[in-house]
């Protein structure tokens, strides 16, 4: 059964940096294609960045691009999302979900097995 659990979040201030974790059970993350989304109150979930570790593609979205930095480690079986220069508009609950046919769309329709979110506040 695969089981995502998101973790690291927490309330920073403008400019301040965050890490959060993704520990995957049930699959191997380096076989498909990850991503992590976020859900502001009131507005739809939206793709933040994609990857496919296995083939060494990235991609983000437009607004968090040279700020968030999405990776893995296959030996703990665990995708990262690094986020630096925090702005209030970042603030969000954040997902992370598995897509197995690995189109490495930020698109949430393509992606399955959410996990429960983590909150992420910044403040200004």
């Amino acid at each position: 059964q695969v089981q995502l659990v998101e973790s690291g979040g927490g309330s920073v201030q403008a400019g301040g940096s965050l890490r959060l974790s993704c520990a995957a059970s049930g699959y191997t993350l380096s076989e498909y294609c990850m991503g992590w989304f976020r859900q502001a109150p009131g507005k739809e979930r939206e793709g933040v960045a994609g990857i496919y570790a296995g083939g060494g593609s990235i991609r983000y979205a437009d607004s968090v691009r040279g700020r968030f930095t999405i990776s893995q480690d296959n030996t703990y079986n665990t995708l990262y999302l690094q986020m630096n220069s925090l702005k209030p508009e970042d603030t969000a609950m954040y997902y992370c979900a598995e897509d197995r046919m690995c189109r490495l769309s930020l698109r949430t329709t393509d992606y399955h097995s959410w996990g429960q979110g983590t909150q992420v506040t910044v403040s200004s």
